[in-house]
C-alpha cells in the first residue's frame, strides 16, 4: 500500500503552488531578450497566439491527465500516462517527466543559488563603488570558482549546497507544510518586489542620477514592433519555446500537482488561473524592469551588446550597477529587490521540479515524505555538480537544452497525441470539463486534436533541422544548411570541431579538447541516469504486478 496520503490544503494554496511553478526565472531574464530579439512589440502577436493554441490547450491535457492519474493513487508521470494508454511502452515515455525535473533542478538550483548569494552581497554593500565593468568582471569570476570579496573559498558551491539544503527541507515537510506554505509567501512577496522595481523602471528620468534616457525610450525599444520578423517562422519557434519555458508544461510537475486534487475538484478554471497569473508576471512584470531599467542607465547600443549574452548578462552584469545609481541605500535595497524576487521565482519551480521523483518513491517504494525527499537533494547534489564544477565547458548549457528544452518539447507532443488520439478526444474533453467552474469553448476540443500537436511536432522539426542563420526563406528555397544550433549538428558537436579545426593556439586547443569531452560526458551522465530511472519503472511495474495492483 502506497505511504502517499498527502493533499493540498486549499484551492488558493495549489493555483500559488502551479503558479509559482510557472512563474520562474524565465519571466524575468528570458521574456524580454527574447522580445527585443524577435520584433520587438510584434513578438507579443505570435506568443499570444502560441499561449492560446499550445500553452493554454497544455495546461488543459496536463491538469486533467493528472487528476485523472491521482484517482487511481498515482502521482508521478510514468503510471498516470500509462492509466490514460493500453501499451506498456507509454510508462516509459513517462520516464521524462520525472527525468526532467532532477536534470533541469540540477542546474537550475545553480542559478537559484546566484540569486540568494547576490542577495547576500547586495546587502553587505558588496557591488558599492563597482563601475559596470567590474560588477560583469565580480560574476565572471563568480561562475569560474574565483575567491569571492566575502573570502569564501568557492562560494558558489557554498551557496549551490545552501540552496539545495533549503529546497530538500521545504520538499520533506509535505504539500500543504512546505510547498503551499512558500508558495503562499513566495508568490505575493515576488508579485510585491516586482511592482516597486517595475514602478522604478517606469520613472526613470534622463539627467537624473546619471540616467541618459526616459523610462520611454526602453520601453519603445522594447515593444515598437517591428512586422518585418513576424511572419519569420524563427519568431514563431521562438514564441513557442518561450511558453514551455514559461509554463513549466511538458515537464511533469503540473500532473503531478494536480494529481493531488479530489476525482471531482475543477482543473479547468484553475489551469486558466495558474496560465494566466503567469502571463501578468511575464509581460506585465517581467517587460517593465530589465530593459527600461538597462536602456535608461546605459543606453541602447550598450544593452543591444548585452543582450547577445541572454538576461544573465543584463540581470547579473549590470542591474547590480546600475541600482547603485539611486544611492547607496537605494541601490543595496533595490538589489535585493531584484535578487529575491528572483530568488522567489526560483524556488517555487525548484520544489515543482522534486514532487514528481517524491510521488514516485511514495507511491510505488513505500518511502516516507523525508527520506524522498532528502533523496531528491542528494541525486540533484551528485548530478548538479558538474554543470558548477565545469560551468566553463558548457556542461550548464548542455543541461539547459537537452533537459530544459528538447525534453519538453519531445514529452509535450508524446502527452498530447496520447491524450488526443489513444485516450481520445471525448473521454479527454469530458476529463477536462469534468467539474469545471467555468465554460470550457468547445473550440479547444478541436485544437487540442490536431492545432496543438501539429505545432508541437513544428517546433520540434524546426529544432532538428534548423536552417544555418535561421534563414527559413533560403532554406525553403532549397539550400538548407543545417545550423549549428540545430539538434543534429549538436549532437555532432558541428560548432566545436570547426573551432577546434580553426584554433592555432595550443591553450585555445587543449580548451576545446577538454570542452567536447565534458559536453560529450555530460550528455552521457543524463542518458545514464534516464536509463536507471527507467530501470526502476520496470521494477515498480513488476512489484505492482506482483502484488496484484495491475
Amino acid at each position: 500500500m502506497s505511504a502517499n496520503k498527502e493533499s493540498w490544503g486549499s484551492r488558493v494554496g495549489l493555483i500559488l503552488a502551479m503558479a509559482g511553478n510557472a512563474v520562474g526565472l524565465g519571466n524575468f531574464l528570458r521574456f524580454p531578450v527574447q522580445a527585443v530579439q524577435n520584433g520587438g512589440g510584434a513578438f507579443i502577436i505570435p506568443y499570444l497566439v502560441c499561449f492560446f493554441v499550445m500553452g493554454i490547450p497544455l495546461l488543459f491535457i496536463e491538469w486533467s491527465m493528472g487528476r485523472f492519474g491521482g484517482k487511481y493513487g498515482y502521482h508521478s508521470t510514468p503510471f498516470i500516462v500509462d492509466t490514460m494508454g493500453k501499451s506498456r511502452f507509454w510508462k516509459y515515455i513517462g520516464v521524462f517527466g520525472i527525468w526532467t525535473n532532477i536534470a533541469v533542478a540540477a542546474y537550475y538550483c545553480y542559478i537559484e543559488s546566484w540569486t540568494l548569494s547576490y542577495v547576500f552581497h547586495s546587502i553587505i554593500g558588496t557591488f558599492s563603488g563597482l563601475d559596470q565593468d567590474g560588477v560583469s568582471n565580480f560574476f565572471g569570476e563568480y561562475v569560474s570558482l574565483g575567491v569571492s570579496t566575502l573570502g569564501v573559498p568557492y562560494e558558489p558551491i557554498v551557496f549551490y549546497i545552501l540552496c539545495l539544503l533549503l529546497n530538500t527541507w521545504i520538499l520533506s515537510q509535505g504539500l500543504a507544510s512546505g510547498v503551499e506554505r512558500v508558495a503562499k509567501i513566495g508568490m505575493p512577496m515576488l508579485i510585491l518586489f516586482g511592482a516597486f522595481l517595475a514602478f522604478k523602471g517606469f520613472t526613470i528620468t534622463a539627467g537624473e542620477n546619471g540616467a541618459i534616457n526616459d523610462s520611454s525610450v526602453g520601453l519603445n525599444f522594447l515593444w515598437t514592433p517591428n512586422f518585418d520578423q513576424l511572419w519569420s517562422p524563427t519568431v514563431w519557434l521562438a514564441a513557442a519555446g518561450q511558453i514551455f519555458f514559461t509554463l513549466s508544461v511538458g515537464m511533469g510537475t503540473v500532473q503531478c500537482y494536480a494529481s493531488y486534487v479530489r476525482a471531482k475538484d475543477d482543473v479547468a478554471l484553475n489551469a486558466m488561473s495558474a496560465g494566466w497569473m503567469n502571463e501578468f508576471v511575464e509581460v506585465v512584470l517581467g517587460s517593465s524592469i530589465l530593459i527600461p531599467i538597462s536602456i535608461g542607465y546605459l543606453g541602447i547600443d550598450r544593452v543591444t551588446e548585452l543582450v547577445q549574452s541572454g538576461g544573465l548578462g543584463l540581470g547579473f552584469r549590470a542591474l547590480p550597477y546600475l541600482f547603485y545609481q539611486w544611492g547607496d541605500f537605494l541601490g543595496a535595497f533595490s538589489g535585493v529587490m531584484w535578487f529575491g524576487l528572483l530568488f522567489f521565482a526560483g524556488i517555487t519551480s525548484s520544489l515543482a521540479m522534486g514532487t514528481p521523483w517524491i510521488g514516485f518513491l511514495m507511491d510505488e517504494f513505500n518511502w516516507r515524505r523525508k527520506p524522498a525527499a532528502w533523496s531528491f537533494g542528494v541525486v540533484v547534489f551528485v548530478l548538479g555538480m558538474p554543470t558548477v564544477l565545469f560551468f566553463k565547458y558548457g556542461v550548464f548549457d548542455e543541461y539547459d537544452h537537452w533537459a530544459g528544452t528538447v525534453s519538453l518539447v519531445v514529452f509535450a507532443l508524446l502527452e498530447t497525441i496520447l491524450f488526443s488520439w489513444v485516450f481520445g478526444i471525448r473521454k479527454g474533453w469530458q476529463e477536462i470539463i469534468s467539474g469545471a467552474d467555468i465554460q470550457v469553448p468547445n473550440i479547444y476540443k478541436f485544437i487540442i486534436k490536431f492545432i496543438t500537436p501539429i505545432l508541437l511536432l513544428w517546433v520540434f522539426l524546426g529544432s532538428l533541422f534548423t536552417p544555418k542563420g535561421n534563414d527559413w526563406s533560403a532554406a525553403l528555397s532549397g539550400n538548407w544548411i543545417l545550423d549549428n544550433s540545430s539538434i543534429i549538428n549538436r549532437l555532432a558537436n558541428t560548432s566545436l570541431k570547426k573551432q577546434l579545426a580553426a584554433a592555432t593556439d595550443p591553450s585555445q586547443i587543449e580548451f576545446l579538447q577538454d570542452q567536447i569531452f565534458f559536453v560529450n560526458a555530460a550528455r552521457i551522465l543524463l542518458l545514464s541516469v534516464w536509463i536507471i530511472l527507467a530501470l526502476l519503472v520496470y521494477v515498480a511495474y513488476k512489484k505492482r504486478l506482483r502484488e496484484g495492483r495491475i
